[in-house]
C-alpha cells in the first residue's frame, strides 16, 4: 500500500481516471498487452523458478522488484500484498512454492513509508460500519517496519507447512535510494 504526499489523506470517491489515449486504464493495458502479445514468442520456461527462490513483498507501485533486485523473467517467485505481510495466504502460496515447484529460499522485502504504517484495525470496523459485513481479514497494520520484518521472518520459519525454513532473510526498501537494507532476525 503506498501513501504519497500529493495524494489526500481521505480515501478518493471521484470516478477511475481515463487512460492516457482515451478509454479507461483497463483498456490502455489490455491494448498493451496485444500489442506485447503480437511479439511474444514462447520461452518454453517451466513454472518453477529458475533461481529457486520466493519474494515476499509489497504491492506499492513504486517497487520494481525485478529491476531492483536484478531478476529476469521465470528467476522467482513473487508473492505481494498490503505490507507484504506474511498472512495465511502467504502461507498458503510459499508451501505450493516450496513443495510443489522447488523453492528453497524466500526473501521479504517490506519498505520505508508503507501505507499500512498510518492504517490501524479500525480501519476493518470502518469498513464494517459502511458495508454492514466485518472483513474475515485483518489488517495487519504496523508501527514499527524493521520488527514487521522480523515478524514476517518468524511466521515463515515456523510454519509447519514450508519445509525450507533454513534460509529466509528480511529486508527494508528504502524508497528514497532504491537500497535494500537487511533485518536481523533478532533484536
Amino acid at each position: 500500500m503506498s501513501t504519497s504526499p500529493h495524494l489526500p489523506t481521505e480515501p478518493v470517491t471521484a470516478a477511475p481516471a481515463p487512460a492516457r489515449t482515451g478509454g479507461t486504464v483497463t483498456d490502455r493495458l489490455v491494448e498493451a498487452n496485444r500489442e506485447y502479445a503480437a511479439s511474444f514468442d514462447d520461452p518454453g520456461m517451466d513454472a518453477r523458478p529458475v533461481l529457486h527462490v520466493a519474494v515476499v513483498a509489497c504491492m506499492d507501485a513504486r517497487l520494481d522488484l525485478h529491476d531492483a533486485l536484478g531478476l529476469e523473467l521465470g528467476d522467482c517467485h513473487t508473492i505481494r500484498n498490503a505490507g507484504g505481510v506474511v498472512t495465511d495466504d502467504v502461507i498458503r502460496s510459499l508451501t505450493i512454492s516450496q513443495r510443489a515447484l522447488g523453492t528453497r529460499s524466500v526473501i521479504l522485502i517490506h519498505h520505508t513509508n508503507c501505507g499500512l504504517e498510518s492504517l490501524t484495525e479500525d480501519f476493518r470496523h470502518e469498513l464494517e460500519d459502511e458495508v454492514g459485513q466485518r472483513p474475515s481479514w485483518a489488517v495487519e497494520a504496523f508501527r514499527d517496519v524493521d520488527q514487521d520484518v522480523r515478524q514476517s521472518m518468524q511466521r515463515v520459519r515456523t510454519s509447519p507447512f514450508l519445509p525450507h525454513t533454513d534460509d529466509v532473510r528480511g529486508f527494508v526498501f528504502e524508497v528514497a535510494n532504491g537500497l535494500l537494507r537487511e533485518i536481523d532476525p533478532v533484536k
